[in-house]
């Protein structure tokens, strides 16, 4: 692993393969070697000619955790996308997120249009617009040293996939407070790159990927066909889906 710094962050990153560059946002509890090497996702993008740059989130795998929910804004960690992008002197590159990587990658192509060329953002649909969605259940279920006392089984999911990762769980419960509160739907209509939303077909955690794709100038929308929100990332559709997408 290599370092870069951001916001006063020290933050772990990797890069592998040759070609045009694409970054690629891990989720939630996740790690770019979770996310993106264990689902293969680097090996097809290696092979199809590209330059795959990856990041552990602030909060995240190899990075610094900090434990205050400031830290966690979706702005900051777009902003760490930004900064990884200068560390490496690279001018431009296309985008995919998962899940909060794909909120991420949201506000960055929003906030920074000039840095990104096409953006693909999966794992999320028409539930990242819902209001005032609350937090709590999966804060509890990652501070508890009760695992077992965890009733709700969307949380308990999260607690353990936090656990086989070994992630700091107070980071982590700092992290989805934050990335929990309303999203800034505001700065959707305002993306101006050409951007994919994918989601699956029995994913209720993300919803259906055509609304949230419906206020952005241009979007597409992919259905990923019977996958829910686990066992889209890896996914064989998924992957030619995007391909199509950034050979157009």
């Amino acid at each position: 692993m290599q370092y870069f710094e951001s916001d006063g962050l020290k933050l772990a990153y990797r890069v592998e393969g040759e070609g045009a560059p694409i970054l690629l946002v891990h989720g939630f509890a996740s790690t770019h070697r979770v996310n993106w090497i264990a689902t293969s996702w680097t090996r097809t993008l290696i092979e199809a000619g590209r330059r795959v740059i990856m990041a552990d989130g602030r909060g995240h795998g190899e990075s610094d955790k900090p434990h205050d929910v400031e830290d966690y804004a979706l702005e900051a960690m777009a902003g760490d996308v930004v900064a990884l992008l200068d560390h490496l002197g690279e001018p431009g590159v296309d985008l995919m997120g998962y899940s909060m990587g794909g909120m991420v990658s949201l506000v960055a192509a929003a906030l920074y249009p000039e840095r990104f060329d096409r953006v693909i953002v999966a794992g999320v649909g028409e539930r990242l617009l819902d209001k005032n969605k609350d937090a709590s259940a999966v804060a509890d279920a990652l501070l508890t040293d009760d695992p077992a006392s965890i009733k709700s089984p969307a949380a308990k999911l999260f607690r353990t996939f936090a656990d086989q990762n070994h992630q700091d769980r107070a980071a982590l419960a700092a992290c989805f407070e934050a990335v929990r509160a309303d999203f800034p739907a505001e700065l959707l209509p305002h993306i101006t790159r050409p951007v994919l939303i994918v989601a699956g077909e029995t994913d209720d955690q993300a919803g259906p990927a055509a609304s949230l794709a419906a206020p952005i100038p241009g979007a597409q929308s992919y259905t990923v066909p019977k996958r829910d929100h686990m066992k889209t990332v890896g996914d064989r559709a998924y992957k030619e889906a995007v391909l199509k997408f950034l050979a157009e």
